[in-house]
């Protein structure tokens, strides 16, 4: 079984997949437009607009994300996208490149449960968790 994770975005998705690819890496294995499906699928001024688009990770990891124009698009707070690093330094690496324009809701630090974390709301209104492993004993 594999989860990924599935993100809405209200006409900024490929700034924001871009951005995201900016901090973490990755390659895109899908970028679908809406003018590349069926005529029914689009309306006016949706032509160069996502309607999928993949970041694909070595590890098999993928971040997915379209614009949605069949429903409005509503930040909430019942989700937050957990990425777990493999080093301190790629952990700060992270925190530090979706921190621009982000509301830091925990600084990016040691922990009691070991490991580093921090979280943020990111200049695109999602929620982050980033986390590295824990190295003590």
């Amino acid at each position: 079984m594999k989860c990924d994770v599935y993100l809405s975005f209200d006409g900024n998705c490929e700034e924001a997949m871009n951005f995201y690819q900016s901090v973490f890496g990755g390659e895109f294995s899908v970028v679908m437009r809406y003018s590349d499906g069926p005529p029914e699928y689009m309306s006016e001024g949706t032509e160069d607009k996502i309607m999928h688009m993949t970041l694909s990770f070595s590890d098999g990891a993928e971040l997915k994300g379209s614009d949605v124009f069949h429903q409005p698009v509503v930040k909430g707070n019942a989700y937050h996208v957990s990425m777990g690093s493999d080093s301190d330094e790629q952990g700060e690496a992270f925190f530090n490149g979706l921190s621009e324009g982000a509301e830091i809701t925990m600084p990016f630090q040691n922990v009691f449960w070991g490991g580093k974390f921090g979280s943020l709301v990111d200049k695109f209104g999602i929620q982050w968790m980033i986390s590295t492993p824990h190295t003590g004993a």
